[in-house]
């Protein structure tokens, strides 16, 4: 199978337990468009930012979200959420089959630190296989901004990425350009589903593994709906994205050990002098000097 369908839903949301309107949302979707094969949900949609409303594992929303899958007969990647493991907290981004089956689980590699708190930052890359059609791979919001992730995925296996995102904030155009450097350099479909309303300002994306932006969303509620076509990111790997670079061939046949990545990255001197990773603090305003009148 080469054309393999793909939703995203950029969702108007609040922080609460947003739990049951998802649960509707994909009802609704596959309701309307019943050929859709997979959905993918936005980062933290779920139950909003806070830890507070971290679920344990195995907590019975695993269930429900398996009984959405396996009713609607398609892939789901309901967002995120936090997950309390004892003491530590993981944002957590669940796929299930069609079958009902929980096939993959990811851990956020990268908190949005030091905004983010009280998260423990995951430390393994993660993919799964649609049979018969292509290996995805997933990450989630902050991790775009670090092109190991993705190259890690890449050399995985994986011919998407899904990208649960949860971005309000000036840098989302940045973001987008991300997204599209994500795809062209790993030559990869790259899934980026941000949420909207009081959470998220939207714009969610595909790119496509030429960087091509396949369809980008406005800034509200939105339902993207795209088919990715598997034979044609292959023929880009093979030949370029209109006969140019051939970029994951280029990669495998370099054989240079960059300086990055001799040590780990807590080792290099320039990057120890940049001091903690913090909050950063109001500047402070010094008020004028009175002088003597003359």
């Amino acid at each position: 199978m080469s054309r393999f369908a793909v939703a995203g839903l950029q969702l108007a949301l609040a922080s609460q337990d947003n739990s049951a309107q998802i649960e509707q949302e994909v009802d609704a979707l596959l309701r309307r468009f019943p050929w859709v094969q997979m959905v993918v949900v936005g980062e933290l949609a779920l139950f909003g930012p806070s830890t507070e409303h971290a679920v344990p594992e195995g907590d019975v929303l695993f269930e429900r979200l398996a009984e959405c899958a396996r009713r609607n007969n398609v892939w789901l990647l309901p967002g995120s959420f936090f997950v309390r493991q004892g003491r530590q907290v993981f944002n957590t981004a669940p796929v299930f089959a069609p079958s009902g089956e929980q096939v993959a689980s990811y851990r956020k590699i990268f908190p949005f630190l030091p905004y983010e708190k009280g998260v423990t930052p995951g430390a393994e890359c993660c993919v799964f296989d649609v049979p018969g059609v292509a290996r995805f791979g997933v990450s989630i919001c902050y991790d775009m901004w670090f092109p190991e992730v993705s190259r890690s995925l890449a050399c995985m296996g994986a011919e998407a990425i899904l990208h649960p995102t949860m971005t309000n904030t000036i840098d989302r155009e940045v973001e987008l350009s991300l997204a599209r450097a994500n795809a062209v350099s790993n030559q990869v479909y790259f899934v980026d589903v941000n949420v909207a309303g009081r959470l998220g300002n939207g714009r969610s994306l595909i790119c496509g593994p030429g960087g091509e932006v396949v369809h980008q969303c406005g800034e509200v509620r939105e339902i993207m709906v795209a088919e990715l076509d598997f034979d044609y990111l292959r023929q880009c790997r093979e030949r370029g994205w209109h006969g140019l670079g051939q970029v994951l061939k280029s990669w495998r046949d370099n054989d240079v050990e960059f300086p990055a990545y001799r040590c780990p990255a807590s080792q290099h001197a320039v990057l120890q002098q940049l001091g903690e990773l913090v909050v950063p603090e109001r500047y402070t305003v010094q008020a004028p000097t009175t002088g003597t009148k003359k």
